[in-house]
């Protein structure tokens, strides 16, 4: 236990800023440099109307770098942005090609019954026996092979020579190597020298060949693998632990190999690493058919519906900040709320407006912790107008409702509400409608932003009375209330409980128990810090002392496990791990620890903070690693942070997507933390989410019928420049 002994009205506070020095000087030794790593994001080409429901084909890319498509309504090519039916050529117009293909960086076209091409002067036209041929491919010394129908041609010079016999029918490309070709042709390869074909290598199910210098790659419906050339003999051996197993067509590059197929792309790095696309973040659907090289390191996919191109830009974390800082306040502020926007249309951003959720209060609060945060590590001015332009949302959470210090869950005009219309309730004027129930999430997503707001971007007395005189209403209800929230019924709201035969109820192995407790010591530290009523270090040493709760957050979160037979209001507790709770924790944690009573208190929470860090390591969260390190922790996993958010993607639409079918991760069976594999998977391959999801679950996402604003990634971003982990 603590002695009751605390610092006076500003000792607390003196103590809290002296902690501020010392955490600085421990953070600043492990500050990293904010070096540049490739960042990817998707560019999915729209199609004009005549295109739409088209499957495409083939990809074609000619030595001016010009995008062709052949699909079953034509060939395409990309105009800017844009893919259309390629008219450019009148004589051409409104016929279609049934393959074509780029050699020597020209592009040919095989019509039913011609072969041509209109670079070289259009002096190649050679007339064929109509509805044969139905492939083509072109070698480095301009011979040309042409198959179909069980027949195989070859065009030198302008000069079209018919071979005899019958062959075998074509299974996919014409693949030329040098002067030379191969063909996949039922379970084969066979292989074209100019003069002859011949069978090159059997195998059971061939669905693409890539040439890597002497090495053919192939794939086939379960993986893929590589021989030699000149040998014939394996260079490895099939791999089938894969994302996707049905191979469509391989790529080998400089930086690795990327491999498409039925079931989105992925990118077996030179380091050994796998990089998984799937999903409408990524693609316009999954099915891809072919691969081409672009500028750079970035990659055309084409897939069955559309033209996708994989996008690597050298960034900073300060640019991806950027980014993000620029998105929010371009489609994400509803009354100085962070709010996210509903989509009528998947991914359709135009198509699109603004709504209230069931948190707006919380996930606002984190928004403005981080332009606090960035405030204080930058000096940007337009950081601290974003931060208090917040802040006038969260007083108006409280004022709004008449009910003196009760915070409301949101607010909106009336009769726009969307989420929970139950809750709702109308202001006196009738013209505003404001949301009750407000529970334990709020209470300490406000004791977390404003302590930060206090701290970093508080510059005059009466921005902090701003910040007193809203908490301190909210904390005075809350203790004139015996520790609860009550809402405008007059009762407790069903989550915004912190009293003893409540919080005490709860056996140590439900974590409610730890949570509550830590919320409740947290608020009142930083009340007692800021109002200097020592009503608030009273009550918060008998919840402490008396009452069992410093006790309860000293608690292990080992001891937490599946506990039934507990429930609260109808809502069973202790029978699964609520990972929304790790993130009310670590709001908690950052609080009791800078606003600790006194030394010896506040090496108590050390230990607390980092016996739910050792438990949450595994997420590789950089909120969670970051506000650990906030405690002079140095052996936070700074290198897991960092990767979560360099792979933070992007694209922040909810778009579904789906792991559980990969064969290159190990699955788990039911646990009570809900982990269903034992590889985490990088944010821009799982289900977008805020900090309270679950990073272990494989499949997920509505559709891409929403989108968060970036504030995730903002909060501990900002937070790490603020402690100098980052420089």
């Amino acid at each position: 236990m603590f002695p009751r002994t605390v610092f006076a009205k500003l000792g607390g506070v003196k103590l809290a800023l002296l902690n501020l020095g010392l955490l600085a000087a421990l953070t600043a030794s492990a500050a990293v440099p904010d070096i540049s790593f490739l960042q990817d994001s998707a560019v999915k080409y729209a199609a004009t109307p005549e295109l739409q429901g088209a499957a495409c084909e083939r990809l074609a890319i000619d030595r001016n770098g010009i995008v062709y498509v052949l699909t079953d309504k034509g060939l395409a090519r990309l105009f800017g942005d844009t893919l259309a039916l390629d008219r450019s050529y009148r004589p051409l117009a409104g016929k279609r090609p049934v393959d074509v293909a780029v050699g020597q960086g020209h592009l040919f076209y095989l019509f039913p019954d011609r072969l041509l091409s209109n670079d070289d002067a259009g002096k190649l036209l050679v007339p064929l026996p109509t509805g044969v041929f139905t492939h083509l491919g072109v070698a480095d010394d301009g011979t040309i092979l042409l198959y179909g129908s069980g027949k195989l041609a070859a065009v030198k010079n302008g000069e079209f020579k018919p071979m005899p016999g019958t062959f075998e029918s074509l299974r996919g490309r014409i693949y030329p190597v040098g002067n030379e070709f191969y063909l996949l042709n039922g379970n084969a390869v066979d292989h074209w020298d100019g003069q002859d074909l011949g069978r090159f290598h059997a195998f059971e199910d061939v669905t693409a060949l890539a040439f890597r210098g002497h090495e053919m790659l192939l794939g086939t419906r379960n993986g893929f693998y590589g021989m030699d050339l000149v040998s014939t003999q394996a260079t490895f051996a099939r791999q089938t632990v894969l994302p996707a197993t049905h191979i469509t067509c391989l790529l080998p590059t400089k930086a690795g190999l990327w491999v498409g197929t039925t079931g989105g792309a992925f990118h077996k790095t030179a380091e050994g690493s796998t990089d998984y696309y799937a999903s409408q973040r990524w693609l316009a659907d999954d099915e891809v058919v072919e691969m081409q090289p672009a500028t750079g390191a970035d990659v055309w996919i084409l897939t069955r519906t559309g033209l996708n191109r994989i996008h690597f830009q050298l960034m900073t974390l300060a640019e991806k900040a950027a980014y993000f800082d620029r998105k929010v306040r371009e489609r994400h502020i509803r009354y100085g709320f962070c709010a996210e926007r509903h989509l009528f249309a998947p991914g359709d951003l135009a198509n699109s407006e603004m709504i209230d959720s069931d948190n707006d209060g919380t996930w606002s609060e984190y928004y403005l912790a981080s332009q606090a945060f960035r405030y204080a590590a930058t000096g940007s001015e337009e950081a601290r107008t974003n931060a208090w332009e917040t802040f006038a949302a969260i007083q108006r959470l409280e004022s709004i409702n008449g009910l003196d210090g009760f915070p409301s869950r949101s607010f909106e005009r009336r009769g726009f509400k969307v989420a929970d219309p139950e809750r709702w309730h109308p202001t006196k004027d009738g013209e505003w409608e404001w949301k009750g129930t407000t529970s334990s999430d709020e209470f300490i997503a406000h004791t977390f932003g404003c302590a930060v707001l206090y701290e970093t971007a508080a510059r005059t007395a009466a921005e902090r009375d701003r910040i007193r005189g809203f908490y301190d209403k909210v904390m005075a209800h809350i203790l004139r209330n015996d520790l609860k929230l009550v809402d405008v019924d007059g009762q407790p709201t069903q989550w915004g409980r912190w009293d003893p035969a409540y919080v005490n109820h709860y056996p140590h192995r439900i974590f409610d128990r730890r949570l509550n407790s830590a919320e409740i010591i947290a608020g009142l530290q930083f009340a007692f810090a800021i109002t200097g009523k020592d009503l608030y270090r009273r009550k918060a040493a008998d919840l402490m002392q008396q009452d069992g709760y410093l006790e309860n957050i000293m608690s292990s979160m080992t001891n937490i496990a599946y506990t039934s037979g507990y429930s609260h209001q109808g809502a069973e507790l202790g029978t699964d791990w609520n990972h929304s709770d790790d993130l009310l924790g670590f709001d908690a944690y950052w609080v009791l620890h800078r606003f600790a009573f006194n030394a010896q208190l506040q090496a108590q929470f050390d230990t607390a903070i980092r016996d739910h860090w050792e438990v949450e390591r595994g997420e590789r969260c950089p909120l969670w690693n970051f506000i650990y390190a906030s405690t002079g922790a140095y052996n936070f996993d700074l290198n897991g942070a960092l990767w979560t958010l360099r792979k933070f993607p992007l694209d922040l639409v909810d778009w579904t997507v789906h792991n559980s079918q990969r064969q290159d991760i190990h699955r788990l069976p039911p646990n009570f933390r809900e982990r269903e594999s034992v590889e985490l998977l990088p944010p821009d391959e799982r289900r977008i989410m805020r900090w309270n999801g679950n990073p272990f679950v494989l499949d997920g996402g509505n559709g891409g019928r929403s989108e968060l604003a970036g504030d995730e990634f903002l909060l501990p971003y900002w937070m790490a420049r603020y402690l100098k982990i980052i420089r």
